[in-house]
């Protein structure tokens, strides 16, 4: 499989590495990644295409265990060269919502958000829920 499209090349062109600091969990996905065989999920929130044609990715990285997951910064060419089982490589998400947020896709893949990320990002959900009355 592919790992990066014309689609996703569009869109680290529109979200490329930085542009959506501040946001944490409400951070747009650009594409999730993730071990078919095993443990290790990549959420990809930004990109940037490098000269030589590599991507650098920033997203969470989650390798199976919660409290050491982070936020943080994985090369293509390391994904596509990862050895697995079977002969099998990293695969792309192609059921993955395409306007979906960090939380969410945390949440759809079955990994617990850090309570940093999913604190922020419920009191957000609350305000923009709230019902005014004039």
């Amino acid at each position: 499989m592919k790992l990066i499209t014309k689609e996703l090349e569009k869109l680290f062109e529109k979200y490329p590495i930085g542009s959506q600091d501040g946001l944490a969990g409400k951070a747009k996905v650009i594409a999730k990644f993730f071990n078919p065989t095993g443990v290790g999920t990549w959420i990809i929130t930004e990109g940037n295409k490098l000269e030589n044609g590599d991507y650098e990715m920033f997203g969470y990285c989650h390798l199976g265990d919660d409290e050491m997951a982070e936020l943080g910064y994985v090369m293509l060419s390391e994904l596509e060269n990862l050895k697995l089982p079977f002969g099998l490589k990293v695969e792309r998400d192609l059921y993955m919502p395409k306007d979906c947020d960090l939380i969410q896709a945390m949440k759809t893949t079955g990994i617990t958000p850090p309570s940093y990320m999913l604190e922020d990002y419920e009191k957000e959900q609350n305000n923009d829920n709230m019902d005014y009355d004039y």
